[in-house]
């Protein structure tokens, strides 16, 4: 498989940058290849671990493994004190999955079949989820936005409301967990993948230990190279972070979810791609807030350019039209890859806002 191939960039990365001195931009480029194949190896080993114990508890772990990359290279980033660029990753994440990885999956399985169906009534609940965790992740925003026009003081900072936006956002995740773990999992493992695992005990903890570890070590490298790779190729930190960090961090879903719909599993697909994005705004956020404190450098979720606000809101909506048929055809796929470059080409146009 492509991504076993992959991981020969984990050590040749590591040589590029402490062996020979490599510039900033091979640096980065090899050390996001070298993520992008370990977060696939990552989902591999969850998802082996998952057919051992079972729907509910392996749900639990798939649900908590999936972005266990994004959310170690965005800490890696935020450490250095880049939290315009962890925002962007945070925007770029649910972008990322809910309209390219989406987009292609859609591409790609509606290629040779006139049309794709899947559960309504399961791609309509993740929709509206979605939407609603939108709502709350860009509530602090409203909030300052509104305090600036109005030109009214409160005694409540941004960081306040960023506090407490993220315990109700991980209380809304434990309710998701509550909600499709036990009391609907039959509804919910459906589209899980069928068959026992194919890897011993130790191989799979083993391969999961080691790539979330080299995962870590390929994330200091991102960070550390990071300004100098948007100096030299004339971007912006934050465009970086939008498209390249998120697509960096979401490269196992993206290729789990084009798998699967080439399989003709639209389901599972949309449970990927949406649920992604759901993850994201109701554990990732909200985790990067409250850890954001701990490290010194706190992080609010009022971004700094209202292109975010725009992009979030409106890629929710269009995954709720997207999913609201019960179907897909490959020029839906079409307009959420244009839509997608669209929103890529503002935040280029933007510059560092």
């Amino acid at each position: 498989m492509i991504f076993g191939a992959l991981v020969v960039f984990v050590p040749l990365s590591l040589a590029l940058e402490y062996l020979f001195g490599a510039s900033a931009l091979v640096v980065f480029g090899t050390s996001a290849v070298a993520i992008a194949a370990l977060a696939e190896w990552v989902r591999r080993a969850t998802d082996q671990l998952a057919s051992r114990v079972g729907p509910a508890i392996g749900g639990l772990l798939t649900i908590s493994f999936g972005s266990i990359a994004e959310l170690v290279l965005a800490l890696f980033v935020l450490m250095r004190g880049q939290i315009e660029v962890v925002q962007a990753q945070i925007t770029g994440s649910i972008l990322g999955t809910s309209l390219f990885g989406l987009g292609l999956a859609i591409i790609i399985g509606g290629a040779t079949r006139d049309r794709q169906q899947f559960g309504q009534k399961r791609a309509g609940l993740l929709a509206s989820l979605l939407i609603l965790v939108v709502i709350a992740l860009l509530l602090p925003a409203a909030f300052d936005m509104t305090g600036r026009l109005s030109g009214h003081t409160t005694n409540v900072s941004d960081e306040e409301v960023s506090l407490g936006a993220s315990v109700v956002l991980l209380a809304l995740y434990l309710a998701n967990l509550v909600y499709t773990l036990v009391t609907h999992r039959d509804v919910f493992s459906a589209n899980r993948a069928e068959g026992g695992a194919t890897w011993s005990l130790f191989v799979t903890l083993a391969v999961l230990i080691v790539a979330t570890v080299a995962i870590a070590v390929e994330s200091e490298l991102i960070s550390a190279v990071l300004e100098e790779t948007a100096g030299t190729l004339h971007l912006s930190p934050m465009f970086l972070g939008v498209i390249m960090l998120a697509l960096v961090g979401t490269a196992g879903d993206l290729f789990a979810a084009s798998w699967f719909a080439h399989e003709n599993r639209m389901g599972l697909v949309l449970q990927i791609c949406i649920g992604s994005a759901i993850q994201v705004a109701l554990v990732l956020a909200p985790l990067l807030v409250l850890v954001s404190w701990f490290l010194g450098h706190p992080m609010t979720l009022v971004f700094s350019n209202p292109l975010h606000l725009f992009a979030i809101a409106g890629t929710a909506f269009i995954v709720n039209s997207i999913a609201r048929d019960g179907e897909t055809t490959w020029f839906e796929g079409v307009l959420l890859l244009g839509v997608y470059g669209l929103f890529a080409l503002a935040f280029f146009f933007s510059g560092a806002g």
